[in-house]
């Protein structure tokens, strides 16, 4: 028997789809629906799962971003080909990509055991929710908003892939709330912070996929349900890109902030009246 079903697979595809890339922690949102839905968050084969229907909300990211992927493809191409195009700040930021996303995966070998043991607990995801609405205010509140994409450096793709760790290790903090923040903090423009965590997003997440796809398959959930979860994910994910992009030229991240901080009290209370298990 499947340890998640098809019409599970879809309700998570769903949440999965909305909340990989708003600042409101697709982890953390998908632990409380599968803790609702009474599937064992701590299970390898679920933790599988959400993993490769991830790369659904990637590919999302993919067919929305081609033509600037392919933008930075080709620089990079060229610019390993003839070291006369090694100045274009494509070409420099398709690296940076790469080296931003060296310290993720190093932490994320190490510290397997962790997050699929003791961080994967839903009292992580609570505290987590809170801690990381904190950071956004936190963020929002020395913005300065004055470099936008083509002023990013690569210190600035190292500081920011970096933070990707957080949510690492805290599910409920929020990739995507990680990233974003650490770019306003550092200055950039929402839309160039926004932006940047996409295009971090794609090793990251491609990666993370792809590993946890043996767990998946071999430890209880059959094939359709991950299809199905991942196809969800995909159509979801495509439309709250297009959302977000829009969102953020024109408004502030305190609308998450709130809502986070209220996830998190009821998360708390479900979790201390036992409704919920940990």
């Amino acid at each position: 028997m499947s340890a998640i079903g098809v019409g599970q697979a879809a309700i998570l595809g769903v949440v999965e789809g909305l909340t990989e890339f708003l600042p409101v922690s697709s982890t953390g949102h998908l632990k409380i629906t599968e803790g609702l839905m009474n599937i064992p968050v701590d299970d390898k084969a679920v933790v599988g799962f959400t993993a490769v229907i991830q790369v659904g909300a990637i590919a999302a990211v993919l067919v929305y971003f081609f033509r600037d992927i392919v933008r930075f493809a080709s620089a990079w191409g060229r610019g390993i080909a003839n070291k006369s195009e090694r100045d274009s700040h494509d070409y420099k930021f398709a690296w940076w990509v790469i080296y931003a996303t060296i310290p993720i995966v190093i932490v994320g070998l190490l510290a397997k055991p962790l997050i699929d043991g003791p961080l994967a607990s839903l009292w992580v995801v609570a505290g987590s929710l809170i801690g990381g609405s904190i950071v956004m205010w936190v963020a929002e509140q020395m913005a300065r908003f004055k470099r936008g994409e083509d002023e990013i450096t690569l210190k600035d793709a190292m500081i920011v892939g970096s933070s990707q760790i957080l949510a690492l290790l805290f599910p409920g903090f929020s990739r995507s709330g990680a990233t974003i923040s650490t770019g306003l903090i550092l200055d950039l423009d929402r839309l160039a912070a926004t932006r940047l965590s996409f295009f971090l997003s794609i090793p990251a997440l491609t990666g993370a996929g792809l590993y946890e796809l043996k767990d998946a398959t071999g430890g209880g959930v059959d094939t359709i349900s991950l299809v199905v979860g991942t196809v969800v994910s995909f159509v979801v994910a495509y439309a709250s890109i297009a959302w977000l992009l829009k969102y953020v030229a024109k408004h502030s991240f305190n609308l998450f902030v709130v809502y986070r901080i209220i996830i998190g009290i009821l998360l708390f209370s479900l979790l201390g009246t036992g409704v919920l298990e940990a």
